[in-house]
């Protein structure tokens, strides 16, 4: 009974990873093959690579009838990556956010909480709102773009931020000024990191329903902890490697950025596959968690304070405080 839960379940997060890896490399190539410019590649393929497995994931539970898991993975990683990896982040080098452009992003994920929060409270997430909430994604991306293309002093925003953090761990998603292989093979690698990734969510998705079902365990507990936590690991590698080269704003930016996209892109994609109620359990408890470690980030951001690291240890405290919380 181990082997049959635990093995897809962790073969499955394996693929995933490996799987967004290799999606994310071949899909900077080719386009950089194809003249996008880098900040395009940058802001859009590169900056949303670490969500890969988040978004595949999400779907894929949906579609398999396990809301519980399809928006627990969305908000448990929202909340695993602001006091988790911003926790963890803190104690390598404390955190001091300098950059207007990221105290505003800071806000638009506070926003896009707060939004999401409400509209799981009121009523069943449907289509037009997950082709809403796609849209919204659409425009600040958009506007982050504008907004970089024109600026003539390093303030950069969180897209920027989520995007440097990802290529100064994996050089091989930097754009380059010549294409590093043929366009055919770029285009396979691609394909076959989705191939993998797709393969890897289903395996990520029955395991998490297995143990769910075998051990008597909520599959929102199992989509909020385990499964939101396996997804998160890259964001956890980029944002520790950022803390590791003392960059605090870069590793503040890779966690804004993963939750707006989390929220907008992740919950919205679900929406419009396999539109329906978010779990009454994560609207009534963990939603209002997300918004209250949001407001605690946020306002760390804009007073001006930096996360030290006795604050990033109080972080990670309730991290596990949340999980003991809601783990049965």
């Amino acid at each position: 009974m181990m082997l049959e839960v635990w093995l897809p379940l962790l073969g499955g997060l394996a693929l995933l990873i490996a799987g967004g890896e290799l999606l994310v490399r071949g899909a900077v190539q080719v386009a950089t093959a194809l003249g996008v410019s880098p900040l395009v590649i940058g802001l859009t393929l590169v900056g949303f690579g670490t969500s890969t497995p988040e978004l595949v994931t999400s779907v894929q539970a949906a579609l398999a009838g396990a809301p519980g898991i399809a928006y627990g993975n969305v908000v448990g990683s929202n909340i695993a990556n602001i006091l988790l990896i911003g926790g963890i982040a803190a104690l390598l080098f404390p955190i001091a956010v300098t950059s207007a452009s990221l105290k505003r992003d800071g806000a638009t994920m506070l926003a896009v909480a707060v939004v999401f929060a409400g509209a799981a409270a009121l009523f069943p997430l449907s289509r037009a709102l997950g082709a809403a909430f796609v849209l919204a994604l659409a425009l600040y991306v958009y506007m982050t773009f504008r907004q970089e293309r024109a600026q003539s002093r390093a303030d950069h925003g969180a897209l920027y931020d989520k995007n440097l953090a990802l290529q100064e761990t994996d050089p091989a998603t930097v754009p380059s000024a010549l294409p590093r292989k043929p366009l055919l093979v770029s285009a396979l690698i691609a394909l076959g990191g989705l191939a993998l990734v797709v393969l890897g969510g289903k395996f990520l998705v029955d395991g998490a329903v297995s143990l769910a079902r075998g051990f008597g365990i909520s599959e929102t507990v199992i989509g909020l902890t385990i499964v939101a936590l396996g997804t998160s690991m890259p964001e956890l590698v980029t944002s520790v490697v950022a803390g590791l080269k003392r960059q605090g704003d870069v590793a503040f930016g890779n966690i804004v950025g993963s939750n707006i996209y989390n929220l907008l892109g992740i919950a919205g994609i679900t929406a419009l596959m396999a539109p329906g109620p978010v779990p009454q359990e994560i609207v009534s408890f963990d939603n209002l968690v997300m918004l209250a470690v949001s407001v605690l980030l946020v306002a760390v951001a804009w007073t001006g304070l930096r996360i030290s690291r006795r604050e990033g240890a109080l972080l990670l405290a309730g991290y596990v405080a949340y999980v003991f919380v809601i783990w049965p």
